[in-house]
């Protein structure tokens, strides 16, 4: 699962991991153009407080699209307490149908502690098989490392952290700067 923002820019890698009843959403902090980085800080993970719960949300894409994706988030979560599921599916309802979000080029992936999705503007609304989610520029990668390491003794946090240390080592639209948002046991 890959999203890129405009013409020549690429974005960032995030990575969702649920074990041990703990959810780590972990994102990089690289933003390039062609082949320049033009920053290497941003922070693309964030925690929610819709209705005083805790929602943590990591985005790829364009960051004003995803903002406003991350608003409508959280008024669909105030619409419905503590139903995650369901404040996803409406978003991604909303997004597939209005024609205003259609063109908004961003992907999700959001966590409430107990479950874990990646949402997209095609309508999707995905909970990983495997418990491990990753999406942008360096997703592939982020997530077929921590998919290797999913068996062993790491924990989530661990796992999400090195599982982004290895994008960073092969995709140049990775870097090693994490915002690393945890929920859970």
């Amino acid at each position: 699962m890959t999203a890129h923002s405009g013409p020549g820019w690429h974005g960032t890698t995030i990575i969702g991991v649920r074990k041990g009843g703990r959810v780590v959403i972990a994102g990089d902090g690289q933003v390039s153009m062609g082949d320049t980085v033009m920053k290497g800080t941003a922070r693309k993970v964030r925690r929610l407080f819709p209705g005083g719960q805790d929602v943590i949300a990591g985005f790829a894409g364009s960051t004003a699209d995803a903002f406003a994706l991350l608003e409508r988030l959280e008024t669909k979560l105030e619409a419905t307490p503590g139903q995650l599921q369901r404040a996803a599916v409406e978003l991604a309802k909303d997004w597939r149908t209005d024609k205003y979000l259609q063109k908004l080029e961003a992907m999700l992936i959001v966590s409430d502690g107990r479950d874990l999705y990646v949402v997209t503007g095609a309508g999707d609304v995905l909970e990983p098989e495997h418990d491990v989610a990753a999406i942008g520029s360096g997703g592939n990668y982020a997530l077929a490392a921590a998919r290797g390491l999913y068996d062993t003794d790491m924990d989530a946090e661990a796992i999400a952290r090195r599982a982004m240390g290895i994008a960073a080592d092969i995709c140049v639209y990775t870097n090693g700067n994490l915002t690393v948002e945890m929920l859970g046991e």
